[in-house]
Parts: structure tokens; sequence; C-alpha cells
């Protein structure tokens, strides 16, 4: 009579599970809770890098791009859970990032920035595709971004 477990090696699984297990338990013996990762980009560095920071103190693993194809590059490596992306930016506007994620990664959320007027034809060039994405004017306040990332 075939028998799965001794040729699939059960007792190999239960151990491998349960070092699996162990590595993910912090110091205090919990386990280890998965933090959002967050992908911010902006070709203005310093509201990059201090949204970043934020967002990192905030209890996000955060990182930044400082325009639209070093973004893209990044957020293939990393797939983040959030791109948070400022609309008008050299090379590649936020909404052509938006895009190029959304179909290399469509798990991954994505907020459009813009403290510009005069965007729409970029985002409804985004919508003539068929993308929509949410717009949050900037400047933002740190805990109104906070509370949009923390919604479900």
């Amino acid at each position: 009579m075939f028998d799965p477990w001794r040729h699939v090696g059960a007792s190999d699984l239960f151990s491998q599970r349960s070092n699996r297990l162990q590595k993910q338990k912090t110091e205090s013996g919990r386990p280890k809770i998965k933090r959002a990762t967050v992908l911010v980009v902006d070709d203005e560095r310093l509201i990059a890098d201090t949204m970043t920071e934020i967002l990192r103190r905030s209890g996000f693993d955060a990182v930044c791009a400082y325009d639209g194809l070093s973004a893209l590059e990044l957020a293939l490596q990393i797939a983040p859970d959030f791109v948070v992306t400022d609309v008008v930016m050299p090379r590649m506007n936020g909404v052509e990032l938006a895009i190029a994620v959304r179909k290399a990664l469509p798990a991954t959320k994505i907020l459009l920035l813009s403290g510009q007027a005069g965007i729409t034809e970029i985002v409804e060039g985004g919508r003539k595709e068929g993308y929509l994405f949410e717009l949050i004017p900037k400047p933002i306040h740190p805990d109104k971004l906070l509370q949009r990332l923390r919604m479900p």
C-alpha cells in the first residue's frame, strides 16, 4: 500500500515548519508581524526623504526614489505594498509610474500626490488607458497620510 507520508518525509515537513516559526518569532517570543512596505517617490529630495523618515518612525518599512524610472526599478525589486508618488516628475511622471507598477505588481496600492494645478491632462491620460488612481493634494499632513495607509 502506498504511504504518502513515508515518501514526502512528514517528520521533515513538521521540523521545517517549526524552524520557520522559530525564526519568525522576536526576542520576546511573540510572532513577528510583517510591516507594510511603502515606496515614496518625489523629485524633491527633501519631501521624499522627510516622508520616508516619518513612515519609518510610524512603523512602516519605507524607501524612497527621486524619479519615476528609479522608482520602477526599485518597485520591481521590493514589490512594495504601497507606492506614494508625486505626479509631476522628470523622466517618468507619476501616472506613467503608477500604470507600470499596476501592470507588473497588481496587488500594490498606489497613491498619487500633487501640489500643482494643471495635472488634469496627466491623470486623464491614465484614465483613458483604463487606470484609476487615488489623487491626494499636496501638501498632505503626515497624520492624514498615515491614516490613509492604514486603511484596509
